[in-house]
């Protein structure tokens, strides 16, 4: 199971589940009850009294009231269980739960955070519609777009959408099916992909192919992403004679990120000294004319798919950058979307409770005093998911990492994410 402050992802049966946990609240003692940190917001309170990861301390909010009991931990089983029923939230189609009840904010902190809430959710709706949204480069955010091109706030975004995703299933069938073989393997087909790419180019496709990828997928894949000459060197030494049979992912919206040309170049060497023809067995992930669109172009590669600039990296997972690798995996990237979708409709509810995106900002918000001034730890229970916390770490860093606020205010705050596997971490 893995928890992302307080979300969880339970067995089937959710009832069975909450009986289970009534009965151990219930039949604990109390001197028992509440040893371990459940959320960030345990995390926080215990963090007077050992060590801790915490920023310098920070003033309390303003808008925050006391804590219930004086800031003292809710030790009553019934109490405990109710505000669990009040607070979970739950998925069932998605399978998804989230659970925020061990948060200590009180109804007085969510009567006052609530017009905030609600600006935000109308921001979030005129994001969605195409408004500009990063105000240093005058461009659209989209990202929500790729799981329902419907959204697009023209035609021609829908259509190259559409078609860029009809690319990839088409690319990958040929691929997977042997219709497109490598010229020098004597397989007869593409066996390894080699993705070459950096941040979030990386962590996504990383992530969704340690979580989703069956156990032997019709490619397996590797990965550079780092400048290392020995991880390089590493990463095609691995691949052997099966070089003949790989294919090789750039991903990189200019071309010019120095780690990625640096990876590319390497490997081209490598393909150089074993007689391959790269170009044969190369293809590019990458925004329309950038530099390495023409090289792919002038060079023959294999084939060519977009990236676009209203998508940015650390949100690229569901564009081109992610469902090209996961299908060549044998991944279903159309249930990908359809998930993705599914979630973003949750996202729109402006019901704080009944919407997970909101519960979890509120929680965030609450627990490092509004300005990120505890760390937050993610512990993943699963083996799969354990490149959650590395994809997280990038996703809300650079998400909440600003120095200035939109009205144009130094604030220099942000988020700070650590984690490892979940029991790791704990016996740690």
């Amino acid at each position: 199971m893995a928890s992302i402050s307080g979300a969880a992802a339970p067995p089937s049966s959710s009832s069975a589940c909450r009986l289970r946990l009534r009965r151990q609240l219930l039949m604990r003692p109390s001197h028992l009850r509440l040893r371990a940190p459940h959320s960030i917001a345990d995390l926080s309170r215990s963090s007077s009294s050992g060590s801790s990861h915490s920023h310098a301390p920070a003033p309390p909010l303003a808008s925050r009231a006391p804590a219930q009991g004086g800031g003292a931990v809710e030790k009553d089983p019934i109490k405990l269980w109710d505000r669990y029923v009040e607070w979970l939230y739950q998925h069932k189609q998605l399978g998804l739960f989230v659970d925020v009840s061990r948060m200590g904010f009180t109804d007085d902190f969510l009567q006052r955070m609530e017009p905030l809430m609600q600006r935000a959710f109308v921001a979030m709706g005129e994001l969605e519609k195409g408004a500009i949204a990063n105000p240093d480069e005058g461009r659209m955010v989209g990202h929500y777009w790729l799981r329902d091109p419907g959204l697009a706030p023209n035609s021609f975004l829908r259509t190259k959408i559409e078609k860029t995703v009809d690319h990839i299933l088409a690319f990958s069938q040929d691929i997977v099916s042997g219709k497109i073989k490598p010229p020098s393997s004597q397989v007869g087909r593409f066996t390894q992909i080699l993705s070459i790419g950096i941040g979030g180019s990386s962590l996504g496709p990383q992530f969704v192919s340690e979580a989703l990828a069956p156990d032997n997928p019709p490619l397996k894949i590797r990965f550079i992403d780092n400048t290392d000459p020995a991880g390089i060197d590493h990463q095609i030494a691995q691949l052997g004679e099966e070089l003949k049979s790989t294919l090789v992912i750039v991903i990189s919206k200019s071309g010019g990120t120095p780690e990625t040309r640096n990876g590319l170049l390497e490997v081209q060497k490598a393909f150089r000294d074993a007689g391959l023809d790269f170009s044969k067995q190369g293809v590019a992930i990458t925004q329309e004319n950038s530099l390495l669109d023409n090289t792919a172009r002038i060079e023959g590669w294999l084939d060519r798919f977009p990236m676009f600039d209203w998508v940015g990296g650390r949100t690229s997972e569901l564009s081109a950058v992610g469902l090209l690798p996961a299908a060549l995996q044998g991944i279903d990237v159309k249930e990908m979307l359809v998930g993705a979708a599914l979630m973003d409709e949750e996202t729109r509810n402006t019901v704080v409770k009944e919407n997970p995106a909101a519960l979890l900002a509120l929680s965030w918000y609450w627990a490092t005093d509004g300005i990120g001034s505890k760390d937050m730890v993610v512990l993943p229970y699963k083996d799969s998911l354990l490149l959650l916390s590395r994809y997280l770490q990038q996703l809300v860093m650079e998400s909440l990492g600003k120095e200035y606020d939109l009205d144009g205010n130094r604030v220099n705050q942000g988020l700070t994410v650590y984690g490892n596997k979940g029991s790791t971490d704990q016996h740690a």
